[in-house]
């Protein structure tokens, strides 16, 4: 058996070290500001399991370093544009992690903390397909 050196929670803790936060409330006064993406990098399961932010940017966690990177054929022109990023995830472990990772690549971004698991409860709108 392999005997970890970091847990998964030291990663996240190393991140948010790192990393511009987002508070759930901030962000939901956010979401008319044309300046603002968010990106969900949750599954696609999960989007259609708990809904997503209304005008929400869905981001597959495995392919954002290709998406943001425009040498790469894999590039989505969205992340090109001159906007300021939040990602999210559920719980914000995941997208502390990217945004620790697009930091490292030069793409500034920040990341809403709690993640999408208390949005709708602290009166996040969301948007669900039938």
């Amino acid at each position: 058996m392999n005997t970890l050196t970091t847990t998964a929670a030291e990663m996240v803790a190393k991140a948010r070290a790192e990393i511009d936060e987002i508070e759930t409330s901030t962000l939901i006064g956010m979401l008319d500001d044309p300046n603002f993406v968010v990106v969900d990098i949750r599954d696609v399961r999960e989007r259609q399991r708990s809904g997503f932010i209304p005008g929400s940017f869905h981001a597959p966690r495995g392919m954002i370093e290709f998406w943001v990177d425009p040498d790469s054929p894999y590039f989505k022109p969205i992340f090109g544009e001159d906007k300021n990023f939040v990602f999210h995830c559920a719980s914000g472990w995941r997208s502390a992690l990217t945004c620790q990772t697009l930091k490292n690549m030069g793409f500034q971004a920040a990341h809403l903390r709690e993640g999408f698991s208390t949005w709708e409860a602290q009166g996040g709108p969301v948007e669900r397909v039938e």
